[in-house]
């Protein structure tokens, strides 16, 4: 089986499954040249042919050149992006319709909930053109269901960070004093790894912690991460008399320490969509804290398990964050049993060798 894989940019993250996909198939990569501020994969970690391809922006949709050809070439299966917003893959859809042999699927988000009508109608029209679609969370595929597609045809794949590096360190750290050391005190430790930007809403964390200051609930919280939002923190921090009790840590790209202050924090709290902080929180073992409108998370909210691997806040309420923050830390776990769990999330479902096998399924079905 001759595969082919045609996706919008190349991102880092994604590096570990695309390697493992092409040591198992055969197959040949396509990738957009349009990266932004997306960090770019290394190609040479790749079997296969890796070919770049121009993206053309019209407005808020995107046409990838010279994608169309290789419907002539002597592939059996393809994978694309699953944008609705590019013109190319709707005609690579459409014209794959003219090669009853090939099977074409995308890998996408696919439902979110908040769709307008408009958008309704496309993705429903756009969704019903290719063999299968490759989806990132089962919320997605419920949504999906419901809306009267095959089940049949939706897969679910989650999602996955560099699990063999994080596996690595995890059998490297220990607990350490890192926070007695810095904040002096015995306090929980709330963190948050990641860009410090508007749409994480990382204000309402501080804003919790004096809800809970003045019910005689201390906690301390470590921001790993820079970001346009790092002088309002600042401002809100002092306006709050919490300087004491938040380390505006920086930027980190050093994954050792990055494990090391995620295995000793207490639990991760992400007021925005949280995303791949969740995978990369949980798989050292720290629960994530996130809000509860699915309709405007990322997939990864799916790992978090109430009162297992975290728990959720109402969208939107500093007071509901502060007495879930108050709330897990009377009904939890012991810190190692809750270590072993979050571990567990990641190793059964949110990895590369888990994609990997349920693409198997799907492409040698």
């Amino acid at each position: 089986m001759k595969l082919c894989q045609i996706y919008n940019f190349a991102s880092h993250y994604r590096a570990p499954i695309y390697t493992l996909i092409s040591k198992e198939f055969d197959t040949d990569f396509v990738f957009g040249n349009s990266m932004g501020d997306i960090k770019k994969m290394d190609y040479s970690l790749l079997k296969g042919n890796v070919t770049e391809v121009d993206s053309r922006t019209f407005r808020s949709f995107y046409f990838q050149r010279n994608v169309l050809r290789l419907l002539r070439k002597e592939y059996d299966n393809y994978i694309l992006t699953g944008e609705t917003r590019c013109i190319s893959t709707w005609l690579f859809l459409l014209l794959a319709k003219f090669y009853p042999r090939k099977k074409v699927f995308l890998w996408t988000h696919g439902w979110y909930g908040k769709e307008s009508r408009i958008e309704r109608l496309l993705k429903k029209i756009f969704f019903s053109l290719p063999n299968g679609i490759l989806l990132y969370g089962n919320y997605a595929k419920e949504l999906m269901v419901k809306e009267g597609f095959d089940r049949e045809k939706l897969f679910v794949l989650h999602n996955s960070l560099n699990y063999d590096v994080h596996v690595e360190l995890r059998g490297q750290i220990t607990v350490t004093s890192v926070y007695r050391s810095h904040f002096k005190n015995d306090n929980p430790n709330l963190i948050f790894v990641g860009r410090l930007t508007a749409v994480k809403k990382l204000e309402m964390i501080i804003e919790a912690m004096a809800l809970s200051k003045d019910k005689g609930k201390n906690y301390n919280l470590t921001l790993i991460g820079d970001g346009e939002r790092k002088e309002a923190l600042k401002t809100l921090i002092h306006k709050l008399g919490l300087e004491d009790n938040v380390w505006l840590y920086g930027p980190c790209y050093d994954e050792k320490k990055i494990s090391e202050l995620i295995y000793n924090a207490d639990l991760c709290v992400s007021p925005g969509n949280v995303g791949l902080t969740a995978i990369h929180s949980l798989v050292f073992g720290t629960p994530v804290l996130t809000h509860n409108n699915f309709s405007l998370q990322m997939p990864e909210f799916e790992a978090v398990h109430e009162g297992i691997t975290g728990s959720f806040f109402e969208y939107g309420s500093v007071e509901s964050l502060s007495e879930k923050i108050n709330l897990w830390f009377t009904n939890a776990n012991t810190r190692e049993e809750i270590r072993r769990v979050c571990m567990k999330e990641i190793d059964d479902s949110w990895n590369p060798y888990y994609q990997l096998e349920v693409l198997k399924g799907v492409l040698l079905n």
